[in-house]
Order: structure tokens, then C-alpha cells, then sequence
């Protein structure tokens, strides 16, 4: 069959059109970035937890600026309230107001552990670094989540030290979340799942408003973090993230 001039114009037309609705694993890693991460921010939230001894829920105030720095400080049930972490860099430290009146470091592999007995960890919990920073992807396909048209990207760790190794996505074509996530250690053993059940509108970005954790180490149905309130263009006191604030 002969092939004409105009017959491979089109087919590379075709071609041109198919690459153009495909962005690049980067791209949408700075899509989903320029969602999510924030200079600051303040958020109320609470934690559904579904244990193996039943339902409970923690409430909180969360305050972050840019990667290096958050505070937390927890204000429901009366058991927790007063509690209260503080994340510097690498460094994390938990204030427990009674019995001890004591302030713990927490660091190295025990910022991997569950907060509260939930699915998050204290990473979890303060991470606010660009996936960008952390991780190469890889759009590995397409498929719907939820009604929602999402790309399969798998994200690679760029470091060794980054907490999930690998993570394979599911992200919203539209909106540019991360609908569903499977999150893996380095030998490829899954950790954790999380699914976004609900969102909402910041301004002229997309965030999720709850999500389901499952620590995939634990036996439970799994933790909702919801968030109650977000402030973009609060104005936080450069003494609220010092030790000092621990015990304020």
C-alpha cells in the first residue's frame, strides 16, 4: 500500500495530539505541588480513628511554614488536649503535659511510628516538602477512580532516606490531587494505601478536604484525616516554632 504525503502529515498530527494530552511524570509532580504545598499555613483537623477497640476521635491545630517547620497542638478529647509536637528540619519533639510534664525527642526510624495509635506516622503528619524534591516519575497509564478520569504515575524515591520509597498514584487529569496512593518500602513491601473521600476549593487550588489512611502494618479499617479549616495567609509568631511554645 503506498503511503502519501498527506497520510503521514496526519498520522503525526495524530501523534502530536495524543503526546500533548499526556504531560511529562514532572509535570504533574508540579501540578500536584503546586496544589498541595503551601509557604504556610494554619488548619484545624481531626482524626477519625477506626482501631481494633473501636472508633475515637483526636482534634487538633496545626500551623506549617515551608518545609522545615510545623506545630501541632491537640485539643480533643480532654485525654489529649495539651499535647502538643514541634518539627524543626529532621528534628521532632512531643510535649505530654501530665503525668510527666515531659518533652521526648522523637527521631530516626520512630518518626515512622503511628500518631495516637492512627495510620499516620509523624511524618505523615508534617511533611510538607515538594514531591518534586523527593521523587522521578513515571506516567505509567490511565484510569478512572471514582468517576474521575486519573493518570497511573509511579514517583521513585531520589534519596535513599525519603520515608516511602516508591509510590504509585492515581491523579485526578482535572483537579491535580492524588485521588489514591499505594506507598512502598525499598524492597517493594506496601506500607500504606490512602484514598481521597472528598474535596475542596483554596482559592484557585484544589485540596484535599478527607482522606483515608490504611497503615498496611496494622490491623483496623483505617484513619480519616479531616480538615475542619485551612488559612493560607495566617500570620504565625516566630515563637511558635521554638521549644519554648512546647510548654506555653
Amino acid at each position: 500500500m503506498r503511503i502519501t504525503i498527506f497520510t503521514l502529515i496526519f498520522i503525526l498530527l495524530i501523534s502530536i495530539t495524543i503526546f500533548a494530552q499526556t504531560p511529562s511524570g514532572t509535570e504533574i509532580l508540579k501540578l500536584l505541588d503546586k496544589n498541595l504545598v503551601f509557604d504556610k499555613a494554619e488548619t484545624i483537623t481531626t482524626m477519625i480513628i477506626h482501631g481494633r477497640s473501636g472508633t475515637r476521635s483526636v482534634k487538633s491545630i496545626n500551623w506549617i511554614e515551608g518545609k522545615d517547620k510545623a506545630f501541632v497542638e491537640y485539643t480533643d478529647p480532654a485525654r489529649e488536649k495539651g499535647k502538643k509536637m514541634l518539627k524543626l528540619g529532621d528534628q521532632l519533639w512531643n510535649y505530654v503535659p501530665e503525668p510527666t510534664d515531659r518533652i521526648i525527642t522523637i527521631s530516626g526510624h520512630l518518626l515512622r511510628q503511628s500518631v495516637m495509635g492512627s495510620d499516620l506516622s509523624y511524618e505523615d503528619i508534617t511533611e510538607n516538602r515538594k514531591l518534586f524534591d523527593m521523587y522521578n516519575a513515571k506516567v505509567t497509564g490511565s484510569e478512572r477512580i471514582n468517576g474521575r478520569d486519573c493518570f497511573i504515575v509511579l514517583l521513585t524515591a531520589k534519596q535513599d532516606d525519603i520515608n516511602y520509597y516508591s509510590r504509585k498514584v492515581w491523579v485526578d487529569k482535572e483537579r491535580w490531587l492524588p485521588l489514591k496512593e499505594e506507598r512502598y518500602a525499598k524492597g517493594g513491601k506496601p506500607l500504606k494505601r490512602t484514598e481521597i473521600l472528598e474535596v475542596f476549593r483554596v482559592e484557585n487550588r484544589w485540596y484535599p478536604k478527607r482522606v483515608l489512611y490504611r497503615d498496611l502494618l496494622q490491623i483496623g479499617e483505617g484513619t480519616e484525616y479531616i480538615i475542619e479549616s485551612l488559612n493560607t495567609h495566617v500570620n504565625i509568631p516566630e515563637l511558635q516554632f521554638t521549644k519554648a511554645a512546647l510548654k506555653k
